[in-house]
């Protein structure tokens, strides 16, 4: 596949050529753990053993890799990994570039399970963490602890509260101290936002989410360019095991052929659903980075297509409004994850973010967050509008 192909012809065909045996346009699922080898210690086309390789997952990787990175994928010097989960790859990744002892800087809103890793898991391993602000560089350079701070993890958007961080500038700031620039482009997918061209050096994916598309599967992905770091990073895939079943990544590339189109409908829609939640008397503020208003959207405007299908908002009247509002929805459904072809409707504080009470990042009582689908979307608007009564 040509590196200068555009985004859906990527999405649709690389690492997705048709079939050499049968000519089938779609990858086949390779449901098989072992493979014939060709003499003791001769590897056939490079799979020995479906957690060290598969055929499915190898479409999947390419594919991805071509997507964050088109020029470093056809140069083989961007590679990406498939995991089980989002948190896998997290797990995988941190465990690779981290030892005991280590500092990492982390989003002072950032996901609840990403979190829960840091706070719970990886700190039992000896790995310290500091919430940063993103939107403020000062901020996070302020955090930065030299010579300990081996990894500045950034969402952008974050979630819940779809602040806007600048990639490139805090590359610059991570790299200055000697430390791995992170991001979790969840949120925005490749299609809105690629940050390994901004100066990332690690791009981390719950496939889970968009990339999957249809909430049939749960996945992860790691993609960097850097060839050492590579290798590390899928040695510690192999070594620790997390890996997508061939299942899982079929799915996740059926997913990925439509994203474009998919993600232009989410945008649009959550768009139309923003604008109606600011003119609401019972909205007492939108946070959506679509806004000229929102104190990230002119670094969105810079480094995004579009501004994303998540828009969170705060109710008059409190948790219990908020809560009691996630209730009366029809065609959102009160379910957390995001992503999906369906709207989705959650409170963070009680489900996504119920990790982070009483910490630095608890999020508002009054916050409710939106996954806005590619329904309908007057059928959605009615729907918000009927819900906050």
């Amino acid at each position: 596949m040509s590196n200068d192909a555009g985004f859906e012809t990527l999405a649709i065909h690389a690492g997705q050529e048709p079939d050499p045996t049968t000519g089938a346009v779609v990858p086949p699922i390779y449901q098989v753990s072992t493979y014939a080898q060709d003499g003791v210690g001769g590897l056939r086309n490079g799979y020995e053993y479906s957690r060290s390789a598969n055929p499915t997952r190898t479409a999947l990787q390419e594919c991805l890799a071509a997507l964050e990175d088109p020029t470093g994928a056809a140069a083989g010097t961007t590679r990406a990994m498939a995991f089980a989960s989002g948190l896998a790859a997290e797990d995988t990744l941190l465990r690779t570039v981290l030892e005991p002892g280590a500092h990492v800087v982390i989003p002072d809103d950032a996901y609840g399970g990403t979190y829960r890793l840091f706070d719970r898991v990886l700190g039992r391993w000896g790995i310290e963490h500091s919430p940063a602000r993103l939107t403020d560089v000062d901020a996070v350079a302020a955090a930065v602890q030299p010579g300990r701070t081996k990894v500045v993890w950034v969402e952008t958007p974050t979630n819940p509260l779809l602040r806007v961080a600048d990639i490139a500038a805090i590359a610059e700031v991570a790299h200055a101290a000697g430390a791995l620039l992170v991001v979790d482009n969840t949120f925005a997918s490749p299609y809105l936002q690629q940050p390994l061209l901004l100066g990332a050096d690690v791009v981390v994916h719950s496939t889970t989410k968009y990339l999957g598309g249809h909430s049939d599967v749960v996945g992860g992905a790691l993609v960097a360019s850097d060839p050492e770091l590579c290798e590390r990073l899928a040695y510690h895939q192999n070594a620790m095991g997390a890996v997508a079943g061939p299942f899982d990544a079929w799915l996740t590339l059926r997913g990925i052929k439509t994203l474009a189109v998919r993600m232009d409908r989410h945008c649009d829609n959550a768009r139309s659903v923003a604008e109606v939640l600011r003119e609401h008397p019972k909205v007492v503020e939108v946070l959506y980075p679509g806004f000229e208003g929102h104190d990230g959207h002119d670094v969105a405007v810079k480094q995004m297509r579009d501004f994303g299908g998540m828009v969170s908002f705060r109710v008059a009247g409190g948790e219990q409004a908020a809560v009691d509002l996630c209730n009366r929805t029809k065609v959102f459904t009160l379910g957390e994850s995001l992503g999906g072809v369906e709207s989705l409707i959650e409170h963070p504080g009680r489900m996504t973010h119920a990790s982070v009470a009483g910490s630095e990042l608890e999020v508002p009582g009054d916050l409710v967050r939106l996954s806005v689908g590619i329904e309908t979307v007057e059928d959605l608007v009615e729907d918000v509008l009927q819900a906050l009564g």
